[in-house]
């Protein structure tokens, strides 16, 4: 019986994800540790696009990208409409909007964060350290 394929880590997953997100041109990408402080998911990403077009974009090539490394049972929710496309793959839900929808919710602040500087990749919690990096 052949063998069945490893799930990539919760951390390569994050990775894949922030990565896929900043090929798609998502703008102040920021990841926040959840595990130990929510039951919902290990981490959160949230990110914005400039267009209801490109948040729905991003979505579609993160989707792709979670299935080609065999993430399975993956809900969306919002795509139709790209204001807001909530993406649940198990250990990591990513949040994608529209700048002006990301502010009036303001997720990060109910995590503890505030909105990242331009072209950067925040994240936060206790793994991180609250550290940035800066994609190359």
């Amino acid at each position: 019986m052949p063998k069945k394929a490893a799930l990539p880590s919760r951390e390569s997953l994050v990775d894949l994800a922030s990565r896929s997100l900043d090929d798609s041109k998502a703008e102040d990408i920021v990841v926040i540790d959840l595990e130990g402080k929510s039951s919902i998911s290990d981490h959160m990403l949230i990110a914005s696009g400039r267009s209801t077009r490109q948040v729905a974009a991003m979505a579609e090539h993160l989707i792709e990208k979670l299935k080609s490394v065999g993430v399975k049972g993956i809900s969306v929710e919002g795509q139709s409409q790209g204001d807001w496309v909530l993406i649940d793959a198990g250990d990591i839900i990513v949040h994608l909007f529209r700048p002006e929808v990301r502010e009036f919710y303001a997720l990060e602040k109910m995590w503890g964060s505030e909105p990242p500087a331009r072209g950067r990749v925040v994240q936060i919690g206790d793994a991180a350290e609250a550290r940035e990096m800066a994609h190359a």
